[in-house]
């Protein structure tokens, strides 16, 4: 759908409401993954730049409506700082008198951190109330966090209808990469859909279905498809009751004119634990002791001389149970060889938690088109739903 963006949007003097997700992962009091934040910088550095007065909001965690210490933002605004190369402001609350006195303390081009939106019950309920009271900040509301997009909340959908509201350059460039890989697609385009289940991923194939000419199937979910057509798994990972969903799936794809693909070899073990004995097998004959813990070679040379004849692909999951060695092999040579595609014009484009951490394993994740950090509103936007943070800026 059209969007306002920051083009020809004037902030010189304007108190701007920046929804950013500063959710990073925090070990022992230390960020250990600067990435959203240096995402985020872009749009702070712009609206800075134009003489905005910047009030940035955000969630982090689940402190369920109440003030958690160990849940505040101080040591990301920090963080923030320190990326930007500039000083910074931070303030103990969201809402009330000492954000309206913080705000006030602004000068044009300042930056100022509220506390976790999330330590108000109105956050998550979608308050009115709450929404008014974020809203009272500022003139302008600028989104830049598509990766909480898919939630209703004060702080994503809200607010945005209290203001005029426009989507940041990290949230335009998510969703002008996920349009180009899915709304409008230079074709064939293909998908990569990996994980443990089918039940939870349902929603994602049938909407893929009717969208990509091939659909590969990997991770645990590919042995529930191969037990459904009477193959012989051992005791892997599969879902017995999706079964009949699986041959269904099959058949929709079939009349879609989508092919799916399945591996045809599999790495196998007796046991799941880091660097076991293992063996190649075919992936209709696992012996009943073994467990298939990730694609074969034979798999993944069929799906690296794929890949010339491909315009796009979208990637959602590893193909192997990628944390434990040496079950990452397939989902390692596989990156390696989508970021060689994409150097000669293929148009990649991934996302989800397990997938970003697998390419940035496989030394790959600034090498695709477009890697979004965003986890559940990417598998809501491929599942074709409507996510509300983006509904909220429509044009």
């Amino acid at each position: 759908m059209p969007f306002r963006t920051l083009d020809n949007l004037d902030v010189g003097g304007k108190r701007v409401l920046l929804r950013a997700d500063l959710n990073v992962p925090l070990r022992d009091g230390k960020i250990t993954d600067l990435t959203r934040i240096e995402r985020l910088s872009p749009t702070i550095r712009e609206l800075s730049g134009n003489g905005a007065k910047v009030i940035v909001c955000s969630h982090f965690d689940r402190p369920k409506g109440k003030r958690v210490k160990a849940m505040s933002l101080a040591p990301i605004a920090a963080a923030l700082g320190e990326v930007l190369g500039r000083r910074v402001r931070f303030v103990e609350d969201c809402t009330g008198v000492a954000a309206e006195q913080a705000v006030g303390l602004l000068t044009e081009g300042g930056v100022l951190v509220l506390e976790n939106t999330r330590f108000h019950a109105g956050e998550e309920a979608n308050d009115p109330e709450f929404a008014a009271a974020l809203a009272r900040l500022a003139e302008i509301f600028v989104n830049d966090a598509f990766s909480a997009a898919h939630r209703a909340h004060a702080s994503t959908e809200g607010v945005a209808h209290l203001l005029p509201a426009y989507a940041g350059r990290l949230m335009q460039a998510d969703l002008q990469a996920l349009d180009a890989a899915l709304g409008n697609p230079a074709r064939p385009v293909a998908a990569i859909v990996g994980g443990a289940k089918v039940s939870t991923k349902l929603e994602l194939i049938g909407n893929l279905v009717g969208k990509v000419d091939l659909l590969i199937i990997g991770g645990a979910m590919a042995n529930t498809f191969l037990a459904a057509q009477g193959k012989r798994v051992g005791k892997s990972l599969q879902e017995a009751d999706m079964h009949p969903t699986a041959l269904d799936i099959l058949g929709k794809a079939r009349d879609a004119g989508c092919r799916i693909w399945l591996p045809t070899d599999a790495v196998v073990a007796r046991t799941f634990e880091p660097d076991p004995p293992t063996e190649v097998v075919p992936a209709d004959a696992v012996p009943a002791h073994s467990m298939i813990l990730d694609i074969g070679p034979a798999s993944v040379a069929d799906l690296i001389q794929q890949l010339p004849s491909l315009q796009t692909l979208v990637w959602n999951g590893p193909l192997g149970a990628f944390e434990t060695p040496p079950f990452e092999a397939a989902t390692v040579a596989l990156a390696r060889a989508v970021a060689a595609a994409t150097k000669n014009g293929l148009r990649s484009v991934a996302g989800g938690g397990d997938t970003v951490s697998a390419l940035r394993h496989a030394g790959v994740i600034d090498q695709l088109t477009y890697v979004s950090t965003a986890g559940g509103a990417f598998l809501e936007w491929l599942e074709g739903k409507t996510l509300p943070g983006v509904a909220a800026l429509a044009d």
